[in-house]
């Protein structure tokens, strides 16, 4: 199976941000352990500041991935584009949240984003990240 990974703003300076909302590790150990965890699937990664970036990404993922999991950072908010784009990838998509939104500021309570996926995973930190690739092998088990 072929899953794409893809990270938002600020979520390249993971190691930096607060172990208490977002755990310990960087997105290259999540990614590493990933790939131990499900070592018959191909995990390819992509993380950017620029909301077009993603939005391309996101464009071409039906053509050669069978999911897509999705952590749009600060964009799940604000980016009515992101989830436009969301809406016409026709894979299984999971949007995942290190940090448990439910606990945060209320700026972070709207998801933008989260509608136009098939679910999203809050407050697990890295372990989000395992949640959603079985979210997507079971989702792809419908189809």
């Amino acid at each position: 199976m072929r899953i794409l990974i893809l990270n938002g703003p600020n979520l390249n300076l993971l190691s930096h941000r607060d172990k208490h909302l977002y755990g310990g590790k960087d997105f290259n150990e999540i990614l590493n352990d990933l790939q131990k965890s499900f070592p018959d699937f191909n995990f390819s990664n992509f993380q950017s500041n620029v909301e077009g970036e993603l939005i391309t990404k996101i464009q071409q993922a039906s053509e050669t991935f069978d999911g897509l999991i999705i952590n749009p950072g600060g964009f799940a908010h604000t980016s009515v584009a992101i989830k436009d784009a969301l809406e016409l990838c026709k894979i299984p998509k999971v949007e995942v949240h290190l940090s448990n939104l439910a606990k945060r500021e209320e700026f972070r309570q709207t998801l933008l984003t989260a509608s136009s996926c098939d679910g999203y995973i809050s407050g697990f930190k890295e372990v989000g990240y395992f949640l959603a690739v079985n979210a997507i092998v079971m989702l792809r088990s419908q189809i």
